[in-house]
């Protein structure tokens, strides 16, 4: 058997986390659902509040995701800042009701470190964070206080502004080196290794090209030697490479997270659980059988 190098096949390593649940972070690849607390995220279709929430999270564990991540500030690209005491409103209620009915590990999507800190309160076990602790540095140091593991993500600018003219001389140079800052970042907060996650940050303040070179090299961001956390799931180069609309981009999606797979992503952010695992299903024993070599960049 030729083993592909970017395609884990040792024991799997699970992460204890904070609500006592554990989370599988090598081997077959994690499926993380979306539940997106918003009425404007880019999906439509994601869009839910309070017991609508609730019920998606429920489906998206009854399909097969492994965690689920709950947002109530949209990041996508023109989105407005969410206050506070709104986000607070949208997220909270929600995991809590989920965390009743459910002991899957709860990440929120969520730069602010007090909403961090109610919900991770409420029950939630890993802080999805967009700014990769830039916003406000204090959200690392509560991630080290409670043990909770953190996305770290590479963006450039912020949701209101970030498709405007972005531009990379190498892009994927230019997303390790500010990765590798992140995790300095979070280690000087107290945050161990065994809890960084990182995610270049498809789609945020990224032209197609750029979007397409990073998950063509993941292998270069893994190399930091941390899980990668991808969020593929029906974004606008999808979009730009099918010309299909958000409704219609998840055959083009699990094209993407089948390369993703291959070039070294382990836990991918999705709309659609059911069909991702049948494709990962399908992709990861056929990529430990071949050899996949990165074109030079």
């Amino acid at each position: 058997m030729i083993q592909n190098s970017t395609i884990g096949t040792a024991a799997e390593r699970c992460l204890d986390l904070p609500s006592g649940a554990s989370l599988r972070v090598s081997g077959f690849p994690v499926v993380m659902g979306i539940v997106n607390c918003t009425d404007d995220s880019f999906y439509p279709a994601s869009r839910s509040f309070q017991d609508g929430a609730v019920e998606a999270a429920s489906r998206m564990e009854a399909e097969g995701a492994e965690v689920v991540d709950f947002g109530g500030e949209s990041s996508r690209p023109g989105a407005h800042y969410v206050g506070e005491e709104e986000e607070l409103r949208r997220l909270i209620p929600v995991i809590q009701a989920f965390r009743r009915r459910s002991s899957l590990p709860i990440s929120v999507d969520t730069r602010k470190a007090s909403v961090a800190r109610s919900a991770l309160d409420a029950g939630a076990d890993i802080i999805n964070d967009i700014s990769a602790l830039t916003d406000d540095p204090s959200l690392g140091l509560l991630c080290a206080e409670r043990n909770a593991p953190v996305v770290l993500m590479h963006k450039k600018g912020n949701p209101e502004n970030m498709q405007r003219d972005p531009f990379y001389g190498d892009v994927v140079s230019e997303v390790r080196a500010f990765l590798q800052d992140a995790v300095l970042r979070a280690k000087r907060s107290g945050v161990t290794d065994d809890r960084i996650i990182l995610d270049p940050g498809i789609g945020f303040g990224k032209r197609l090209e750029d979007n397409l070179d990073l998950i063509a090299h993941l292998e270069e961001i893994k190399s930091l030697g941390y899980p990668i956390l991808i969020g593929l799931s029906r974004k606008s180069f999808v979009g730009q490479l099918t010309g299909q609309t958000v409704e219609h981009r998840l055959a083009g999606t699990l094209g993407a997270t089948v390369v993703a797979l291959a070039t070294g992503a382990s836990i991918f952010r999705v709309h659609d659980p059911r069909s991702t695992l049948d494709a990962l299903r399908v992709a990861f024993p056929l990529l430990e059988r071949v050899t996949v070599q990165p074109k030079d960049r």
